[in-house]
C-alpha cells in the first residue's frame, strides 16, 4: 500500500465511503509498513501481509491465502487488484464459497517477456472464479478478461477529489519556491514509480531536448521505487551524464501531489503500457497541458487536454509537441479542470456512492439476505 495508482485509487473510495457500513482491509504482499497504512487504520481498516507473489513462492502463497479465509470467514467480498494473479485468491475465494470475488484490470501490459508466459497462463483460468470484472478503462479490461466477456466488465473509473487539485497561483508559487524553482522557468512534470513501464530512460532523452530548446527549464520527478532503488539510482547517473543535474529535481513520494501540480506547468507520460493512469486525471483536474505516448489509452483524455505522440518519436518530436501545446494550451483557464474532469464522471464523492451501493446490494443478492452494515471487503 505504498502511493501507486491503484493503491491510490482504493484509498480515494476508502475515504469517501461510509465506513460504518463498508471498511477495506488489505491484503499485501510486502513484509514493510508502506506510505498509507497508518492512514487506513485510523479509518478502521486492518493488514494482513503475505509472502511476496513471485513464481517461486506461487505455491506457498496458494496455501497462505486458503489458510487466510478458511480463518476470516467474516470476509464475503474480496475485490483483487492484482491482474491476472487475481486468480490465485479468488480461486481459493470460489472454493471457499465467499459470495462475491471481484477482479480489477489496472494495466494493459504489451510485448512478450518471461513473465508474459504466466500472465496469459493465469488470465486465461481466471473467469472462472470471478462473479464481477471491474476495469478502469476498456483496453484494460479487454486485456485481462477477453474482448469476449466486454460485456461483463463494469468500468471503475479511477475517480479523485477534484477539488484539491483546483489550479491556485499562489499556491504555484509557493510550490515553486519550495523547490528552489526561479521565476519564469519552465517545468515538466512526471508523477509514476520508479518501474521500467514507466520509461524514465527516455523521459530523460525527452527532456534533455526540452531542456535544448528551452535552457530555463525543468523535470520534476515524482513517484519512489522498489527497496532498492536500482532503477532510480540509474536514472539519477544519465541524468548527471548529461549534465542535467542542476534541471531534473527527484522529489520523491510525496502526499501533496495535488500541490506540485500547481507548480508545474505541464505532465508528460510516455509509459510503455497503462491501463487508465490516477495520474492522468490528476493532472487534467490540475489544468495542465498532458502529453501521453500512444502506448497510453486515448480514453484517459478526459478534458480534451492532452495529445498523443508516437512512442518511436524522437525526442526532439516530444519535446517540439509538448512545448508548442504548453504555449497554446487548449484550456487557457487551468482553474476549469475540477469543473471538466467532474463532468467526465471522475469525481470521487458520486463513484464512491456507486460502489458502496453495489457491494451492499451485490453482497444481499447473493446471500439473498439484508446486511445494511458491518461488511467488509
Amino acid at each position: 500500500m505504498d502511493r501507486g495508482g491503484a493503491e491510490t485509487m482504493m484509498m480515494n473510495y476508502m475515504r469517501h465511503m461510509d465506513r460504518s457500513k463498508v471498511t477495506y482491509d488489505f491484503l499485501v504482499n510486502r513484509d514493510y509498513r508502506a506510505a498509507y497504512e497508518d492512514e487506513i487504520e485510523a479509518m478502521g481498516g486492518h493488514i494482513y501481509r503475505m509472502c511476496p507473489m513471485y513464481p517461486q513462492y506461487f505455491g506457498k502463497y496458494k496455501r497462505q491465502i486458503r489458510d487466510f479465509l478458511r480463518r476470516h470467514p467474516e470476509y464475503r467480498i474480496v475485490h483483487s487488484n492484482l491482474e491476472e494473479r487475481s486468480y490465485f485468491g479468488l480461486r481459493e475465494a470460489a472454493k471457499l464459497g465467499v459470495p462475491v470475488r471481484i477482479a480489477h484490470a489496472h494495466n494493459r501490459p504489451v510485448g512478450f517477456d518471461l513473465k508474459s508466459i504466466f500472465r496469459e497462463y493465469f488470465r486465461f483460468r481466471l473467469p472462472k472464479y470471478v462473479t464481477h470484472m471491474f476495469a478502469c478503462g476498456e483496453e484494460a479490461g479487454d486485456w485481462l478478461f477477453g474482448k469476449k466477456n466486454r460485456g461483463r466488465v463494469i468500468q471503475q473509473r479511477n475517480a479523485i477529489d477534484t477539488a484539491l487539485y483546483r489550479y491556485d497561483p499562489a499556491v504555484a508559487a509557493e510550490v515553486r519556491a519550495e523547490v528552489g524553482t526561479a521565476e519564469g522557468t519552465f517545468v515538466l512534470g512526471h508523477v509514476g514509480r520508479f518501474f521500467p513501464q514507466k520509461n524514465h530512460e527516455f523521459l530523460i532523452d525527452i527532456f534533455a531536448e526540452v531542456h535544448r530548446q528551452r535552457p530555463s527549464s525543468e523535470l520534476w520527478l515524482v513517484g519512489g521505487g522498489e527497496l532498492n532503488d536500482e532503477l532510480k539510482n540509474r536514472i539519477r547517473a544519465k541524468v548527471d551524464g548529461l549534465g542535467l543535474h542542476d534541471a531534473v529535481r527527484f522529489l520523491g513520494v510525496r502526499e501533496d501531489v495535488n500541490r506540485l501540480m500547481q507548480g508545474m506547468d505541464a505532465f508528460v507520460l510516455p509509459s510503455l503500457f497503462e491501463g487508465l493512469p490516477v495520474t492522468m486525471i490528476e493532472a487534467q483536474s490540475a489544468g495542465l497541458p498532458c502529453t501521453i505516448s500512444d502506448r497510453v489509452p486515448a480514453q484517459c483524455d478526459v478534458t480534451g487536454n492532452v495529445q498523443i505522440v508516437p512512442l518511436d518519436a524522437e525526442p526532439d518530436e516530444w519535446a517540439k509537441r509538448i512545448l508548442a501545446q504548453a504555449d497554446a494550451p487548449k484550456i487557457a483557464d487551468r482553474a476549469q479542470g475540477p469543473e471538466l474532469v467532474t463532468k467526465a464522471g471522475f469525481d470521487i464523492t458520486a463513484n464512491a456512492q456507486w460502489l458502496q451501493k453495489f457491494y451492499l446490494g451485490e453482497l444481499a443478492k447473493a446471500e439473498r439476505s439484508a446486511q445494511a452494515g458491518g461488511s467488509r471487503a
